[in-house]
């Protein structure tokens, strides 16, 4: 039998009868004798130097400015509003989110009459595609910069700053059992899933009778042990209909859009010059903000997601069934990075 490479909290039940190293309840490692050194486990990862960027929200139109701050080990992920008098931090989990109406909104406690962090599932989603798991993100407006509309730029931006392994191993969510919501009947029907795996993939299934949208791919599967994360799925674009713009922006929705940072579609063709980037960018584009979403855990997760027209708020609804449910899950280190896909224990390339 090949060993488990997994790790099991102490949280969670009695020393594992194969011996792995385990986490005490306090979240340090209580090693075996002569077990070796952190660095033999898979590592946490940060940046390795500051990086900014400028842009505006999707949403709010508003200008602001992006920087991106290593952080040390099991500092996790964390918002902060630096343009406040009194700055606010928000550390992700599934309880801090206060809005999903075309975006994932944070706030403290998830109060919606807090500060909030707004549109923030793009730049989560390229987080979690370079496994990067401490880092401060402070924005001097409400909403995170939409760039191009996609996860690529934020990306490039994480990697022109560089990633750093450091001297504590990597937390993961594991899944041990399904979880599931379902939403709606007949054609409003929607659900999403999360299920045992020994890694993360990701499938995804839309559902538009829309002509423009219906001749591209509907349904997608991505594992992110594949390690192709930055060509797959970072460059597909978030998509808007042209006949609700007028809706939005009186709802104060989309003020910032364009066709640099969205694909808009008409009654029945893409609108943008340059087409799409991919043939099912559509679906593409609902894995990334599911990855965004997901991300929300504050740690990365094991497990298979699957999902048929789910968005934002579904997403947070199914992490949140799952957090609340200690039986669905465990936290887990891994032992021997080696057996696991490059995807998930290799850094990536750089750009």
């Amino acid at each position: 039998m090949i060993p488990n490479p997994f790790t099991l909290s102490l949280s969670k039940g009695p020393r594992d009868a194969m011996g792995f190293d385990r986490l005490s309840p306090n979240g340090e490692i209580r090693r075996r004798a002569g077990s070796g050194t952190i660095a033999a486990m898979l590592q946490q990862r940060t940046l390795k130097s500051m990086t900014r960027a400028v842009g505006v929200g999707v949403h709010g139109g508003q200008r602001v400015e992006l920087t991106l701050r290593p952080a040390p080990p099991d500092h996790g992920i964390v918002f902060r509003r630096v343009d406040l008098p009194q700055p606010v931090a928000i550390p992700l989990s599934a309880e801090v989110v206060s809005d999903t109406r075309m975006a994932t909104t944070l706030s403290p406690g998830g109060d919606p009459g807090a500060p909030k962090v707004k549109t923030v599932e793009h730049l989560l989603s390229a987080c979690a595609g370079l496994g990067l798991d401490n880092l401060v993100i402070d924005l001097t407006a409400e909403e995170v910069p939409i760039l191009d509309g996609s996860a690529a730029s934020f990306v490039y931006l994480l990697q022109s700053a560089g990633i750093e392994l450091q001297d504590a191993p990597k937390r993961f969510i594991r899944v041990k059992k399904p979880v599931e919501l379902r939403e709606g009947e007949g054609e409003r029907l929607m659900w999403a899933r999360l299920e045992p795996f020994e890694g993360y993939k990701l499938s995804f299934e839309i559902e538009f009778h829309h002509p423009a949208v219906d001749q591209t791919g509907q349904r997608v599967t991505f594992d992110m042990g594949s390690g192709n994360y930055k060509r797959e799925i970072a460059r597909a674009r978030t998509f808007g209909f042209s006949k609700d713009v007028d809706m939005m922006r009186a709802r104060g929705l989309g003020l910032g859009g364009s066709m640099d940072n969205v694909i808009v579609v008409d009654e029945s063709k893409v609108l943008n010059a340059e087409g799409l980037r991919y043939d099912d960018e559509f679906v593409k584009h609902k894995i990334l903000d599911a990855i965004g979403d997901m991300a929300m855990a504050g740690r990365p997760i094991l497990a298979a997601y699957s999902a048929f027209k789910s968005g934002h708020a579904l997403n947070n609804k199914l992490l949140r069934k799952l957090m609340a449910d200690t039986d669905a899950y465990d936290i887990v280190t891994i032992d021997d990075p080696s057996r696991l896909p490059r995807g998930l224990s290799e850094l990536a390339p750089a750009w």
